[in-house]
């Protein structure tokens, strides 16, 4: 019996891609529902057999793309994901809200 691997993780033993650590940091940030892949899903960090949606990381800045709570401020979501990011990936961080998740009635 085999186990892949889920999509957006590192090998089990493996030591995380900065973009999964990015990613996670993310994800943990109050007011961020989810992350985004852009208009065409093209944004991403494309790994062996893998990719992790939502976050670009170049040699000289990290990209990230959010969906932000409806009820949370746009403006102090962006800040807190800056820096959160900034612990792991110390280059400029742009940060496109892409969605505002509204919750189901």
């Amino acid at each position: 019996m085999s186990t892949a691997t889920p999509p957006s993780a590192s090998p089990p033993g493996a030591a995380p891609d900065p973009a999964d650590a990015v990613r996670a940091a993310v994800l943990g940030v109050p007011g961020v529902a989810a992350m985004h892949g852009g208009a065409f899903a093209e944004v991403a960090t494309y790994l062996p057999g893998r990719r992790v949606t939502g976050v670009r990381i170049e040699p000289e800045r990290t990209e990230v793309h959010v969906v932000v709570a409806s009820e949370s401020p746009i403006p102090g979501v962006a800040s807190a994901v800056r820096d959160a990011v900034q612990q792991i990936r110390p280059s400029p961080v742009d940060i496109f809200v892409e969605d505002v998740a509204i919750p189901d009635a």
